[in-house]
């Protein structure tokens, strides 16, 4: 059984209260006047946000020294420009730049921090990864707003963001499932009446095939890794008409018998407006170890029109 509460958004709002979180913790950047940010922004597709390459994210904000309070956000600004050069030689960097089906290509150089956890937030998800031994990381997420924001963090509390433009989210109807830990939640679509195994069967298994895609990212080698699932289907490209079932399904095992599992979902569908649902899935007991739970009304199904 599992407990739902709706939530209704939209992919702006949430990305910009990550961001807007992000910033209040870390200062705000020197803003370019009106006529240099449309230049810039038309410029190119794959952009970094100016000053905010070398971040510390913190749980609170420091006290001010009251003697120059009027000051404070120059103080900080000052202090990281004056960084030694082998701080500077460990400076978190990222870049985001708009592939084809509605997601962007994440790239990331951390040369400190090799071999080690990053965590990746994008209008509500969260993703685990793992750098490589040079520090980079180079991943391919389907992308939940047009102007899409992504806020990169290390185990140390440092990180930086990076933001680019998605010019064919439109086309694109979205199911994203997200939860932590090493349970394994897997997203199953039957497109247009197609059986299970047969053509238009899509999950994150390369063997299955249709109009849609599901991509799976996290990394099973943190337990409390978060996990995501994406479903995506090509809705401004298809010109059939019918309805797409969406089921998930969970393997039982022995470390997640018994236990309760907090889900979430993120819907962008029509109205492109982003919901999001939080969810509480009981596992069953330790006997039915190595089975599988079929969930078939967790995700609603996806009605296509044809355009």
């Amino acid at each position: 059984m599992f407990v739902i509460k709706n939530y209704v958004t939209t992919g702006g709002t949430v990305a910009c209260a990550l961001a807007i979180g992000y910033l209040m913790q870390n200062g705000t950047p020197a803003q370019p006047d009106d006529a240099q940010a449309h230049s810039e922004v038309n410029s190119s597709q794959s952009t970094v946000i100016a000053g905010l390459e070398d971040i510390v994210l913190t749980s609170s904000t420091p006290a001010l020294d009251k003697s120059n309070s009027s000051q404070p956000l120059q103080r900080t600004l000052q202090s990281s420009r004056s960084a030694p050069s082998d701080q500077a030689k460990c400076a978190l960097s990222a870049r985001a730049r708009a592939v084809p089906g509605a997601a962007a290509r994440l790239t990331v150089k951390a040369p400190c921090h090799t071999n080690e956890r990053i965590e990746i937030h994008h209008s509500g998800l969260t993703v685990t990864q793992k750098t490589d031994e040079n520090g980079k990381l180079d991943l391919t997420i389907p992308a939940l707003s047009e102007y899409a924001i992504f806020l990169i963090s290390v185990d140390d509390q440092t990180g930086t963001v990076a933001t680019t433009h998605i010019p064919d989210l439109a086309d694109y109807t979205r199911i994203a499932l997200q939860w932590q830990g090493d349970t394994d939640l897997q997203i199953h679509a039957l497109e247009f009446g197609a059986s299970y195994g047969g053509t238009g069967h899509v999950s994150s298994d390369p063997a299955t095939q249709g109009a849609g895609n599901v991509m799976h990212l996290g990394h099973s080698g943190f337990g409390d890794a978060q996990n995501i699932e994406v479903y995506s289907f090509p809705a401004g490209e298809i010109s059939q008409t019918g309805s797409v079932e969406l089921t998930v399904e969970a393997e039982v095992t022995d470390v997640n018998c018994g236990r309760d599992l907090n889900v979430q979902t993120l819907e962008l569908r029509g109205d492109r407006r982003l919901r999001s649902r939080d969810l509480t899935l009981t596992l069953p007991d330790c006997a039915q170890s190595g089975e599988f739970l079929v969930l078939n009304n967790l995700l609603q199904d996806l009605t296509i029109a044809a355009n």
